[in-house]
């Protein structure tokens, strides 16, 4: 399956620096729809927002340490609701703290990619996700 460049895209990271690199690579990887929140609440308001349009997000890629909602809550509160719980889910961490990516992993994270990260890693990650 080939990767559409046309997928919505939620890219969730606090750090502005952090959210244009790694917008970055999602555009130059091929991806036209990317947009961002700095923090748990809005990245919800946004999940929301598309799901009311009936244009759902296809991919939330998000840092763990996002504010208001964690990124794990951000994942669970997805995971939670019926209407968007098959949403592929990429999680960010900046540490290798194995801690995360099994907990990230028990809350049915599609998959994790650890800072720093070259734009072939995460291709590859978006790609195993979505059997690519």
């Amino acid at each position: 399956m080939a990767l559409k460049s046309s997928m919505k895209i939620l890219l969730a990271d606090p750090q502005s620096g952090n959210r244009q690199a790694v917008k970055k690579m999602l555009v130059d990887i091929g991806f036209k729809n990317v947009s961002e929140a700095q923090d748990g609440e809005r990245a919800w308001a946004k999940i929301e927002e598309a799901l009311g349009e009936e244009k759902p997000i296809e991919l939330i890629v998000a840092a763990w340490d996002i504010e208001k909602i964690t990124g794990l809550d951000l994942l669970k509160k997805v995971r939670a609701n019926d209407k968007i719980s098959k949403t592929k889910f990429l999680m960010i961490t900046s540490e290798a703290d194995q801690q995360n990516i099994v907990t990230s992993v028990k809350s049915g994270v599609n998959n994790v990619v650890v800072r720093p990260f070259s734009a072939n890693t995460l291709m590859e990650k978006i790609g195993k996700i979505f059997g690519a």
